[in-house]
């Protein structure tokens, strides 16, 4: 016997092979499938509606069944696991994410997967149990209120004054972040953070030069 056949019989010897029968998968595929349904609602309820994606969310259900499948598969042989990860090594996405929370829901779907396909559902019920708690604690815990945007147009290159005038006295704070004029008008964008926006659009809307006001809300990242 060469030293190359004592090497691989030692690596081969070094790994317990199981045998996984068929209702040892069928189960867990189908403990990975209905957390994968629970990931699919949570996803549902906590994201923004604007950027709701279906297709998306059905993926993940999808992901945890397949990387339950593809763990149980190659638990038999190692020789099956070191083809099964050169096979995959050729796959290349190329989808972007763009939603922070989506990439967390979609690592979730696939440590569901693994977790099922070992055989340790209960850690993955406790996973799920515990980030959803985290997730929906987070979620609606006020940190800051994102800032309004105000964006006029006016006739008058001389409006400025006025119109700075009114957002001082009704907001805590503002910024001037744009300012683009012609010969015959002017185009500004405030932002300012405030409850009184209303009342500021109001104001300003009854100033004789100004043309066009728009209050603009968004959910995008708070600047301290």
């Amino acid at each position: 016997m060469t030293f190359s056949d004592i090497f691989k019989k030692s690596f081969l010897e070094g790994f317990d092979s199981r045998s996984i029968n068929t209702y040892t998968a069928v189960v867990a595929l189908l403990l990975a499938c209905a957390i994968g349904l629970y990931i699919f609602l949570l996803y549902r309820v906590i994201t923004r509606k604007t950027f709701y994606s279906k297709t998306f969310n059905i993926s993940l259900v999808g992901i945890s069944v397949i990387t339950a499948a593809v763990i149980i598969t190659i638990q038999s042989s190692i020789v099956v696991s070191l083809g099964m990860v050169g096979a995959l090594s050729i796959v290349r996405f190329r989808t972007a994410i763009k939603d922070p929370m989506d990439l967390m829901f979609l690592f979730w779907s696939i440590v569901t997967g693994i977790i099922c396909g070992v055989g340790l559902a209960e850690i993955a019920i406790i996973l799920s149990v515990v980030l959803t708690l985290v997730v929906l604690l987070l979620d609606r815990l006020p940190v800051a209120k994102a800032p309004l945007m105000l964006v006029i147009n006016a006739s008058d290159l001389d409006a400025e004054t006025k119109i700075l005038d009114i957002v001082s006295k009704n907001s805590r704070s503002y910024t001037v972040k744009s300012r683009n004029m012609t010969k015959s008008s002017m185009d500004m964008i405030i932002e300012l953070r405030t409850s009184e926006g209303p009342t500021i659009l109001r104001n300003v809307m009854n100033l004789e030069d100004v043309l066009t006001a728009s209050l603009l809300a968004h959910d995008g990242e708070v600047t301290f």
